[in-house]
């Protein structure tokens, strides 16, 4: 047998032998043969237990985990509150609102309404005893306040009127309802007064002729025009100087005109008639041209003299070759010309990119933060009480106040404010946030995060950023800032997650 086929044989064998032991471990295991079965059938044989049936056999490799999909937490459920608060804005000259606060519960309710004054405003009526106070940490007077007792099945109005130093401006004053502590709101309203005297501002375009575009437009056509002008009147005045330079010069006369043809009998001479001589005494010149024959000979005495004509009228014995007429001089243009030709060139630049760069920065909006292709969204920036729109959430701030009762002292040298805050979620689906997402700028420019320890305590043990919130949903929750220093926040930073661009809420 070839050696080719000896090893084309030993190798056929050894991958049979390793296919046979590859099948081995997946044949099923043999069990052992029953025994015969008696004569007489006794009773049945009690089934084996499960866990016998369901013990694994040992093969040496750790167990697979269940294929369960893990557990989601519930969405934030918030319970119906005992009292609740409608707000709309009153048509009046001045900012007045209509606050109504209903107990839908069978039992009478305690409760503090307040209401925000936004900054540079002042209550000048209040009903229903309520009064204008100092919140805990403000400067100054920021709230309006009412303690009441609400009966069972029963609506209490209030009405309150402000007097505002920005006039002509929308003004908006949110209202919430709080428990026993003051921390925890039951339900919170909000109301954009504008007024009915407002005059509306009208926008009038500008003239025609002072748009941009225009203005623009008409520059290049006048320097259009120009430049036409100046190469117009250029090219005539080369023109005429050639004219005038090619008629006074006498030696392009003289091409022009040819050479004299000299006479049989000897060279022609040039000018008012020849010089002939005769036995020796000088030509007299004739009177009409060179008579018919005639020439200048030489004597036996001399030379032949010519005329009374200048040197260059001399006759000569080979004609005057015709000179070839001059090239004309290139005249170049006058300096006025290209000075001015780019003064307007530069003028017309100069015009363009200040219109452009006006326009560019005219589009700048300084009171949006600035974002990028990496952020979802846009960054709106708004008041209090003004719901505010990011790309999952409407976040809607009513009161921010600082060192209010009712929480865990905060950290040596630090107080903590407490904001409520009204989350909507405008998506189909159930939406997390993160409280290290939410801010607050301090006034130096340093911000601080939601202290997550401090907002379980305020919403009683729960933790709202471990739940989503519902899809179209609304919840109402305090969220605790702790800060150091005596300044309160200036602004507050909330997001739904870490690419959207978020909401900013200015704290008066």
């Amino acid at each position: 047998m070839p050696a080719s086929r000896r090893h084309h044989r030993t190798l056929a064998v050894i991958v049979n032998c390793l296919g046979v032991l590859a099948a081995v471990p997946a044949l099923p295991g043999t069990a052992p043969r029953a025994a015969a079965a008696p004569a007489q059938p006794g009773p049945a044989a009690a089934a084996p237990a499960p866990a016998e049936r369901a013990t694994p056999i040992p093969t040496g490799m750790p167990a697979a985990p269940p294929a369960v999909p893990p557990a989601s937490p519930a969405p934030i459920q918030m319970s119906k509150p005992p009292v609740t608060v409608a707000m709309t804005a009153a048509n009046t000259p001045a900012p007045g609102y209509q606050i109504e606060v209903r107990n839908a519960g069978n039992t009478p309710v305690d409760t503090t309404v307040r209401q925000e004054l936004p900054a540079g405003s002042q209550a000048t009526t209040v009903t229903a005893g309520g009064r204008a106070t100092r919140a805990i940490g403000s400067s100054g007077v920021n709230e309006v306040t009412w303690r009441l007792r609400l009966p069972a099945r029963s609506t209490t109005t209030l009405h309150t009127a402000l007097s505002t130093t920005a006039q002509g401006r929308s003004v908006t004053a949110p209202a919430c309802a709080y428990g026993t502590d003051g921390t925890r709101p039951y339900d919170c309203a909000t109301a954009t007064w504008t007024g009915s005297g407002v005059p509306v501002a009208k926008v009038t375009a500008a003239p025609v002729w002072r748009r941009p575009p225009v203005l623009l437009g008409a520059l290049a056509a006048v320097l259009v025009v120009t430049v036409g002008v100046l190469l117009w009147w250029w090219q005539r005045r080369r023109q005429r100087s050639r004219v005038a330079t090619g008629a006074g010069d006498p030696a392009l006369a003289r091409g022009a005109a040819g050479p004299a043809s000299p006479a049989p009998g000897g060279p022609a001479s040039p000018g008012a008639g020849p010089a002939s001589r005769a036995g020796g005494g000088p030509a007299s010149p004739g009177a009409s041209g060179p008579a018919a024959g005639a020439s200048a000979t030489r004597g036996t005495d001399g030379p032949v003299h010519p005329g009374a004509g200048s040197p260059a009228d001399r006759g000569t014995v080979y004609p005057r070759p015709a000179m070839p007429p001059l090239p004309g001089q290139r005249r170049k243009p006058p300096v006025w010309l290209l000075v001015g030709v780019a003064a307007a060139v530069l003028a017309g630049l100069v015009g363009v990119g200040a219109w452009t760069a006006t326009q560019r920065v005219s589009a700048i909006d300084t009171n949006k933060q600035p974002t990028s292709g990496a952020w979802i969204g846009r960054s709106v920036t708004g008041a209090l009480g003004v719901p505010l729109r990011e790309a999952a959430f409407e976040f809607t701030v009513y009161r921010v106040a600082c060192g209010t009762q009712g929480l865990p002292s905060a950290q040596a040298g630090g107080r903590q404010c407490l904001a409520t805050v009204g989350v909507r979620n405008l998506t189909q689906g159930e939406q997390t946030w993160h409280g290290q997402l939410q801010r607050a700028y301090l006034p130096g420019g340093n911000w601080v995060a939601a202290d997550e320890d401090a907002t379980r305590v305020a919403n009683l043990g729960r933790d709202v950023f471990a739940q989503p919130v519902a899809a179209g949903s609304r919840v109402l929750l305090p969220l605790v800032f702790t800060v150091h220093g005596t300044d309160p926040p200036r602004q507050l930073e909330l997001r739904s997650g870490v690419f959207s661009a978020g909401v900013r809420v200015d704290v008066p």
